[in-house]
């Protein structure tokens, strides 16, 4: 009987112990990964970043290596994995790419899409541009014998962040990284937005990705749009704005 007694009991804690555990699961606050876009790597998150962290929020940025899709994917799946509580996936330019591929996951609670690029099954990003007029920051295109390009200083300044601070060009022109010509090319083969809450910024000056562009695909998944006058990099020019909608996401 004693036995028996103590085998219930056992079986009670564990059950309490179970619900506890995925209660705690269910009621985490999310963690927020975030995914940066070509010609760039996870510094470009640097002033939206400390905002998150102010708010209580834990923030991982990803380096994308930028040589393939795969690759790209493979970096972000990697800092999915570390994760131990639901997340809120982040894309920045084609950073959304790879975001769309692999937001399907469970842990996943939702997306955030910030002047980028959400395609559907099948599609690449020339596939999702080729019905708009080729935005003015790719005549200042830079390649490499191996097809890896950059954008010239007047690129950066004049086309990807006309309106940041010449400093802080000068900074993201010296640190840019390299980007496979081909990745523009690669087709994703899930499209993680039909099945997760999606948030999107639309950029309306932006000179890289034409906003009408941003407000067909915001339009497509179905999103939360916040619409702002920034060039394509407004997680530089307009941090708080950018913050604001994440914390949406993650609330």
């Amino acid at each position: 009987m004693k036995s028996m007694i103590k085998a219930a009991i056992a079986t009670t804690i564990l059950g309490v112990a179970t619900i506890s555990s995925t209660f705690a699961a269910e009621t985490q606050k999310p963690t927020v990964v975030l995914v940066h876009g070509a010609f760039s790597d996870g510094s470009a998150w640097s002033r939206v970043i400390p905002l998150l962290q102010d708010k209580g929020v834990n923030v991982v940025a990803v380096q994308n290596p930028l040589s393939s899709l795969s690759d790209d994917v493979k970096a972000t799946q990697r800092v999915l994995d570390m994760q131990k509580g639901p997340v809120v996936l982040v894309g920045h330019s084609w950073g959304g790419v790879p975001v769309t591929q692999v937001g399907q996951q469970g842990k996943v609670k939702a997306l955030v899409y910030v002047a980028a690029f959400a395609p559907s099954e099948g599609q690449s990003v020339v596939d999702v541009s080729k019905d708009y007029p080729t935005p003015s920051g790719f005549s200042h295109l830079v390649a490499d014998k191996d097809g890896f390009v950059t954008l010239s200083l007047e690129g950066v300044q004049k086309h990807l962040a006309p309106d940041v601070a010449a400093k802080q060009t000068r900074l993201m022109f010296a640190t840019q990284t390299p980007t496979n010509s081909h990745n523009f090319e690669e087709k994703v083969t899930v499209a993680a937005w039909k099945t997760k809450p999606s948030w999107y910024v639309v950029s309306q000056q932006d000179y890289m990705l034409q906003p009408a562009a941003q407000v067909a695909m915001a339009k497509k998944i179905s999103a939360h749009v916040t619409t702002l006058q920034a060039g394509h990099t407004p997680q530089i020019s307009q941090p708080k704005a950018v913050a604001k909608v994440i914390l949406e996401a993650v609330l």
